[in-house]
């Protein structure tokens, strides 16, 4: 019988604190944010989960969800609300609420607020894209046009993310989640 993870409450709301099944409500989830990045509320406490990585993304206009960026796992993102702009292969394709995009292995995106409201689930897999070889961050002219690009090639997230000052831990903020 797989048990009940028990939920510790931090400075920035609940999290799982060991394994198990739990039920956990994103506005009662521990957030993190970052100034230009948005609102961020991934579900995981220790251990991280082992197959999926799956998170939601508060976005406002101009905020990328990530670093133009490619992975050895496929990933994938439904709009849930509001606005975006995602940028794949070098194409940028409008979004808007229920939108769901397919990322295979190795294809090269992001994703940009467009709206206010904007809020994304990101969901990837976990099997290749951790550690050493997970994937990379690909220069991209319509990536650095929309802030969500690097100048030069890297698989170093703190070089891709130097601009942006770091994500610190913080409560859910109203406006992130609709309704």
């Amino acid at each position: 019988m797989v048990p009940e993870a028990p939920l510790e409450q931090t400075e920035a709301g609940l999290r799982p604190a060991g394994e198990g099944w739990f039920v956990l409500n994103a506005r009662e989830a521990a957030w993190q944010e970052s100034a230009g990045r948005g609102g961020y509320c991934k579900f995981e406490g220790e251990p991280r989960f082992s197959q999926l990585g799956i998170q939601l993304r508060a976005l406002g206009p101009g905020e990328p969800m990530s670093m133009y960026h490619w992975e050895a796992d496929q990933e994938d993102f439904l709009v849930l609300s509001g606005e975006a702009l995602l940028i794949i292969e070098g194409e940028e394709r409008p979004l808007r609420a229920w939108d769901f995009v397919h990322c295979p292995p190795e294809a090269k995106h992001t994703i940009v607020g467009a709206s206010e409201g904007c809020l994304c689930l990101a969901v990837g897999a976990r099997d290749k894209s951790t550690g050493r070889d997970w994937g990379g961050y690909s220069v991209d002219e319509a990536a650095i046009r929309h802030g969500a690009g690097v100048e030069q090639e890297t698989s170093d997230p703190e070089e891709a993310y130097k601009r942006f000052p770091a994500r610190q831990p913080t409560r859910y903020r109203d406006g992130w989640i609709p309704g």
